[in-house]
């Protein structure tokens, strides 16, 4: 069912006048968010008709963008990146643990977002890794997947990585898993001192090669001393790393996960109003409990626009990364290893000689709830026919 008020509702409406206002001040990233976010299901990408099979009642269905930075599209790209998933859920208790960085590093970050974002997945994968390979804690070999949101509530800037971490790892020999306590998988102190140290020194490491760029406020960084007297205060500042309770089961995992990982910076559930006063819209003030974390809140419209724009990620950047156990290269042997010495059935492969038919996500007919068909396409900027043909014309059944 359509949200009352959309995020394309508002980029329609003042997304022009922003254009014009912050003229060669928008990235080319930022520009084909916008229009594709606009565009979204709309006769700009075409689309078909469907028909029912029972009762014949027809509607119009537009294409998606499919942009990733999309509120309307992520549901589809969730259902079927979860899917691909699910043969990875071992019979383990998983942990949520979180990395974040200062707002002194924020800053930085976001006027350097590809090697500042990559720094931030690089450094908090290996730090889980090396803890956890550590004797004194685990001594084994974990899996991680995690997910990138550059986002709070209210729309700010604040990235931060989630990590969803098996209770458990393969021993560094291969030849057994050791499961973590069930309620601890790490000590997060020791997590949090060991990111801060990869982080800056790696983070220096950028300056040093002149992969990092300074603009406006954050022009004088540029001076080598300046840099070191910014990263100064937060040397001897803790580094917090968050570890939430296990989960309470795979489905569990998989119901967390289809809600972090596509998300992006705010849903159109959230949207209130949309008027002269700007946008009203729903966030969470972590700094209150109970009943009071929930608020509200009016940006203007600019201010609204320009808070979206800015968690638009840099072209072909992965937001959703796997490590140890998982990562790409070692995947499949790692898990079939992992299965076998937790005395879980290895995965059957389908040897039917006939597929399955394709899920069918098309919503039923909203009359009967029959099975709707499509009857008819259209291309882009073109309108279907009003009523639509039930069948294509032919010379037999042309008048």
């Amino acid at each position: 069912m359509r949200a009352s008020l959309e995020v394309a509702d508002i980029f329609r409406s003042a997304g022009p006048a922003y254009r014009s206002a912050h003229a060669g001040h928008l990235s080319l990233g930022q520009l084909k968010v916008m229009t594709a976010i606009e565009n979204c299901r709309t006769a700009a990408l075409g689309g078909h008709v469907e028909a029912c099979d029972d009762c014949g009642h027809w509607r119009i269905a537009y294409n998606s963008c499919r942009n990733r930075h999309c509120p309307k599209c992520q549901g589809a790209a969730a259902r079927t990146w979860l899917a691909a998933r699910e043969a990875d859920l071992l019979p383990v208790g998983y942990f949520h643990v979180v990395f974040t960085v200062p707002a002194e590093i924020a800053d930085i970050a976001w006027q350097n977002k590809a090697v500042v974002y990559d720094l931030l997945f690089r450094a908090a994968a290996d730090t889980m890794l090396t803890i956890a390979a550590d004797p004194k804690h685990l001594g084994a070999r974990i899996g991680i997947t995690a997910v990138l949101h550059t986002w709070g509530s209210a729309l700010t800037h604040h990235p931060h990585v989630h990590m969803i971490v098996p209770g458990g790892g393969i021993v560094l020999d291969g030849t057994r898993w050791i499961s973590s306590r069930p309620a601890f998988l790490l000590p997060v102190r020791v997590l949090g001192a060991l990111f801060r140290r990869l982080f800056l020194t790696r983070l220096l490491a950028l300056f040093d090669a002149g992969k990092l760029a300074f603009f406006s406020t954050l022009a004088g960084l540029a001076q080598r001393k300046a840099f070191l007297r910014h990263l100064s205060p937060i040397r001897k500042k803790r580094w917090v790393v968050y570890a939430k309770p296990p989960f309470a089961g795979p489905q569990a995992v998989l119901a967390y996960l289809s809600r972090y990982t596509h998300r992006v910076a705010i849903s159109n559930r959230r949207l209130i109003a949309f008027d002269e006063a700007g946008v009203t819209f729903r966030y969470k003030d972590y700094r209150r409990d109970g009943g009071e974390r929930q608020q509200v809140t009016t940006l203007a419209t600019d201010e609204f626009i320009r808070r979206f724009l800015i968690h638009v990620l840099p072209r072909g950047f992965h937001r959703i990364r796997h490590y140890g156990l998982l990562a790409s290269s070692t995947h499949k042997e790692a898990m079939a290893l992992a299965r076998r010495l937790l005395g879980v059935a290895a995965q059957i492969e389908e040897t039917d000689t006939e597929p399955d038919e394709p899920t069918d996500h098309r919503p039923p007919c909203p009359c009967c709830g029959g099975h709707m068909t499509i009857i008819e396409t259209f291309a882009r900027w073109c309108q279907p026919r009003a009523p639509p043909q039930s069948a294509p014309l032919t010379r037999e059944n042309t008048p």
